[in-house]
């Protein structure tokens, strides 16, 4: 049934989980009895993970040496399947919380619940709620943004657009947080909530996208926080209760024979490596291609837009929990695709003209010392990290992959490299990729297990993993980006 022309009686078909608030068609409800799948991830198997951390005592050495709450926690278990990247992960994030730096403690931790709270991800929320209190948080402070100093709630303009359109961030932004009388941030305290509010927005993406479960609490009954629940429910364990999950059965999500899609990938790889030696395209060529490729991504839907029935006749119901909103205001706002329909002359962000390498990082580096080296680790960790693998093939080249990658999230986000050929973006990624990423990034909260399984079906959870810790690295950089191009231009 189409959207215009479904009729209101087909709502009648449908029901909201009381839980999740997710559409659940009426004749498909099941019981369960646990809440969650066991382990550490609904998308993974719990046996995967398990055996990465048992063969890695270095897991467990970084959990003691930079683990703020002193445990394995679900997403460090998930990480663990890439112990390279996780140092560079912990020693970052345990560096942003706890070490020397503008902010107080309390504050770091309240900037990440504001941060987690743009995509309702309550596992983080709960986090840095426990952490808040032990760094001595004042606890009146957590029923909701009217009770925090007016120097917090001060950010709130910042962290909704670094979330969902960082392209609007001007100096104008900036001036009015630095310069606001005795409420005034200074710019080393600025940059550090602003490296947290990317931090933890990204880190929402990879707990979406990974399925993180939420942890077990010895001290509940049955061993589950249920105010943990993330995006998945007791009706997400029928795969096809979701309408969201059940319509994405059609073509693009179709199951091609899983051998010939992978060769089909590397064959493809092959050709373009053959092309690009063979011919450069044209400066005039590759703009146009980027401008291709953004325009085309409006038309990669993320899941919300699967559904069967008019958007109406459940909007008044699809509203965020109290217990998430307290912690945000205008919860409506959310990402729009950089290249609306009908509108030329894109503000792109011309990335040879501010770069992470020879902007960025200096200035983060100068206003929060030694938070720039740790950034930058990490995102040449996730970068260049590579097992020469392919599913069942070795001795494979995958930068071209890991790039194309990289490059799609910043093309989401208007970011262009001019060396860059967008084409490989088509080759490289088939629609339900595309369709997962651009969800993970831009909607994680919307991600389902269902688009988790949708792509690569011969690949390997760790590369999957993999794929989400590049999604993740490549939104706290635009986000950094854009913040900080901002933060230059008031400066100059």
């Amino acid at each position: 049934m189409n959207r215009g022309g479904s009729s209101p009686s087909a709502a009648a078909n449908y029901l909201l989980c009381t839980n999740c608030r997710k559409v659940l068609r009426k004749d498909k409800r099941i019981r369960v009895s646990q809440p969650l799948t066991r382990g550490p991830s609904a998308f993974i198997p719990e046996k995967e993970v398990v055996q990465a951390n048992t063969v890695d005592e270095r897991t467990n050495f970084l959990v003691e040496e930079y683990s703020t709450s002193g445990r394995l926690d679900n997403i460090t278990q998930v990480m663990s399947l890439h112990a390279q990247y996780l140092e560079s992960f912990l020693r970052s994030q345990f560096y942003m919380l706890r070490m020397d730096g503008p902010l107080p403690l309390p504050h770091r931790h309240y900037i990440a619940i504001m941060a987690a709270a743009r995509h309702q991800c309550s596992y983080l929320i709960n986090m840095h709620v426990d952490e808040f209190l032990k760094t001595g948080g004042i606890a009146e402070w957590l029923n909701g943004l009217e009770y925090v100093p007016q120097r917090l709630k001060n950010l709130n303009e910042i962290n909704k657009l670094l979330a969902h359109r960082p392209w609007l961030i001007t100096k104008e932004h900036i001036q009015k947080l630095v310069k606001t009388g005795e409420n005034n941030w200074s710019l080393p305290e600025l940059v550090h909530a602003v490296v947290l509010l990317a931090h933890y927005h990204a880190l929402a993406s990879f707990v979406f996208g990974s399925g993180i479960n939420p942890e077990r609490d010895p001290e509940i009954s049955n061993g589950f926080r249920l105010i943990s629940v993330n995006n998945f429910c007791v009706c997400d364990l029928a795969n096809d209760n979701n309408i969201e999950n059940a319509s994405l059965t059609g073509n693009s999500f179709g199951i091609v024979g899983s051998l010939s899609e992978l060769e089909a990938l590397m064959e493809r790889m092959k050709r373009l490596q053959e092309e690009r030696e063979d011919e450069e395209a044209s400066q005039e060529e590759m703009t146009t291609r980027f401008e291709k490729e953004t325009k085309e991504s409006l038309f990669v839907v993320s899941g919300d837009t699967f559904h069967s029935f008019p958007h109406s006749d459940f909007e008044d119901d699809m509203i965020i929990t109290s217990d998430v909103s307290r912690y945000i205001e205008d919860p409506g706002f959310g990402y729009e695709d950089f290249a609306r329909r009908g509108e030329e002359h894109l503000p792109t962000f011309r990335a040879q003209d501010y770069t992470w390498e020879n902007h960025g990082f200096s200035l983060v580096n100068r206003l929060y010392s030694d938070i720039g080296h740790l950034l930058d680790e990490k995102f040449r960790m996730v970068y260049n990290l590579t097992y020469n693998t392919m599913a069942t093939h070795e001795d494979v080249d995958t930068t071209m992959l890991r790039r194309a990658l990289f490059n799609y999230v910043h093309c989401m986000f208007g970011i262009r490299y001019d060396d860059y050929d967008y084409g490989e973006v088509n080759q490289l990624l088939e629609r339900s990729l595309k369709v997962y990423i651009k969800t993970v990034t831009c909607y994680p909260e919307r991600t389902t297990k269902r688009m988790y399984d949708s792509y690569w079906h011969q690949f390997k959870h760790s590369e999957k993993v993999h794929v989400n810790l590049l999604l993740m690295e490549a939104r706290m950089q635009a986000e950094l980006l854009y913040a900080l191009r901002a933060i230059t231009r008031y400066l100059t």
